[in-house]
């Protein structure tokens, strides 16, 4: 009797722990992943950031700068990949809002204001501070205060104006009120207020509200693409009938000037006097062929990364496409591998003494671009450091990107390799001992590298605009169909431009066509690199050291990755071009 009373206790504690282990399971996912809440439910406000306006990237902990009401225990909530990366900390404020619940006028805390407090609240007033809260994933940003006839003056009131549709949180607005002059020994009575009103939107476009329609889907945007696919369109038009007649009326002369044993050429000139020199190996053939790769990976990379981003929501998560790119290059490791593995066998074929160099080439294509980034972010982390900036980031998170390099990257770029290396080899042209002497161009020859990057550039400059004022002013960037079409035709045009560079090239009788192609395709990031320099000066009110850094660091990088892929477009197509015409000389 005894014993049976014990065990239907038992049974009875074991229930209880089993409602409250599910109940604590239901509110934990009511909030942070499914986004439905009951009536009363917590919402929980984050604060992220904080930082002078006119600098986007010199941000702060949300609590490290000014002398807020700092909550009673301090609880991050875990950052994702993409969020460590971007400086996004989210800590959980002591503000009660309870959902359909509204709140009148409620004391967060008092605060008496040092001397101290008091110049750090003025400096940030006069630099114009701004913070950002987030609350169910919506933002939510003002400022800190504002100078009103010479007196610096502090809002002290948040009045959230908040908005459901069944049980989602649909509409959230932060307005920052009741201004304070700031002085030594003010007393501050920092309060909140919460309003809850019904809304119609629906819960999937409630992100829809935070983007600019009449910036990005303005006439001048569709006029430039149109204007860049005539171009394109005009541009390919030239190459295919002046290139196609060239090259017929070519033929024709060589055919004329073959002896009877079809060996010798009476022809003094011309791009076939150079085909004993064509396929020779370039200098520095490891470096290129990892640029190439790289160029490679780049490529299909960015078509991944617009496709994704077409497919899916990315601007209402953050750092989700960060997160999204450091998986993508992991992946497609494997395509640089092959790519530069392959352009390597070519090399190969035509210098058997390079074949030992395999390995540097491995090596290298799979640690030029992630170790050209890691030396740049690896500086620009000393800055953020020095600055106690949130933007650096933390070992934690660098240890994570470099296992995933280590472990995922490396490798594919190594399966890559060995795949490309041992795929069947293309028979080339015989290449003569001694170099050809190349004969003296005229000294505006030269310009051509340098002046091939205008058209690309003048295809992409605006959406450049678009994307540069996404980054550093303030806006979700969200057409990346537009993005995709402007992608296009930038490959397009270096297509175009490389086929004709090298037409000319080889008919100087300049054989050095392989890395004078990728250096046509590379100049357009010297074009874009000056744009940056132009946006940076008239474009923004930008200023300081710390933002300085960050800004032409960020542009290095970009600029870098764009030599590298338009480079990349530029020699595959002037390989293909030269592959062409000369197996057809050798069928001849």
């Amino acid at each position: 009797m005894i014993s049976s009373k014990v065990d239907k206790g038992q049974g009875q504690a074991m229930l209880r722990a089993i409602c409250v282990a599910v109940l604590v399971v239901h509110s934990s996912f009511c909030d942070e992943v499914t986004h439905k809440y009951e009536e009363g439910d917590r919402v929980w406000v984050y604060g992220n950031k904080i930082g002078p306006f006119n600098n986007p990237l010199e941000t702060y902990g949300y609590f490290d700068v000014l002398p807020w009401c700092e909550p009673h225990s301090k609880v991050a909530k875990k950052p994702t990949l993409g969020e460590a990366l971007t400086g996004d900390e989210l800590i959980k404020l002591d503000v009660n809002v309870e959902f359909k619940k509204d709140t009148s006028r409620k004391q967060i805390c008092r605060k008496t204001l040092s001397q101290a407090d008091a110049d750090v609240l003025k400096a940030a007033i006069k630099e114009q501070y701004w913070y950002q809260l987030f609350l169910d994933d919506l933002p939510t940003w003002a400022a800190v205060g504002k100078i009103v006839k010479g007196e610096y003056m502090m809002y002290t009131h948040q009045r959230f104006s908040l908005g459901y549709n069944n049980n989602h949180v649909v509409l959230a607005n932060m307005t920052a009120e009741n201004k304070v002059a700031v002085a030594e020994g003010v007393e501050l009575e920092f309060t909140y207020s919460v309003e809850w009103k019904a809304s119609k939107i629906q819960f999937d476009n409630r992100f829809r509200r935070y983007l600019d329609e009449s910036f990005f889907e303005h006439n001048i945007h569709w006029v430039s693409v149109l204007n860049s696919f005539m171009m394109v369109f005009v541009l390919a038009c030239i190459v295919m009938i002046v290139l196609l007649r060239t090259l017929k009326a070519d033929y024709a002369r060589y055919d004329k000037d073959i002896d009877d044993d079809g060996t010798e050429f009476r022809d003094e000139s011309g791009w076939k006097q150079v085909h004993s020199e064509v396929f020779r190996v370039p200098p520095q053939h490891v470096l290129l062929c990892a640029l190439v790769g790289t160029g490679y990976q780049l490529v299909v990379l960015l078509f991944c990364l617009i496709f994704i981003a077409i497919a899916s929501v990315v601007y209402a998560d953050r750092g989700a496409l960060l997160t999204y790119g450091v998986i993508s290059y992991a992946i497609t490791s494997s395509v640089a591998g092959y790519a530069s593995g392959r352009q390597f066998v070519h090399y190969a074929a035509a210098g058997p003494a390079i074949s030992k160099d395999w390995k540097r080439t491995t090596l290298l294509t799979a640690s030029l671009l992630p170790g050209t980034i890691a030396a740049m972010i690896f500086l620009l982390n000393l800055v953020a450091v020095y600055y106690n900036s949130q933007q650096a980031i933390p070992f934690t998170t660098m240890v994570a990107v470099v296992l995933i390099w280590l472990f995922v990257s490396l490798p594919l770029v190594v399966v890559g390799t060995f795949i490309g290396r041992h795929r069947k080899k293309v028979d080339i042209l015989r290449v003569s001992q001694i170099p050809r002497h190349i004969p003296e161009k005229s000294h505006y020859s030269h310009g051509w590298i340098a002046a091939g990057g205008i058209l690309p550039f003048g295809s992409i400059f605006i959406e450049l605009y678009f994307v540069f004022t996404s980054f550093w002013n303030y806006k979700y960037y969200y057409v990346y169909g537009f993005m995709l079409l402007v992608y296009v035709i930038l490959l397009l045009v270096t297509m175009c431009l490389a086929v004709v560079f090298t037409y000319y090239l080889l008919n100087s009788e300049d054989y050095r066509w392989q890395w004078s192609s990728f250096a046509l395709g590379a100049s357009t990031s010297g074009y874009v690199f000056l744009y940056s320099v132009y946006f940076f000066l008239f474009k923004t009110n930008m200023a300081g050291f710390f933002m300085t850094m960050f800004y032409f660091g960020y542009m290095a990088l970009f600029c870098g990755a764009l030599a590298i892929l338009c480079g990349t477009v530029s020699f595959i197509t002037a390989d293909m071009f030269v592959n062409r015409i000369y197996r057809n000389i050798k069928l001849e």
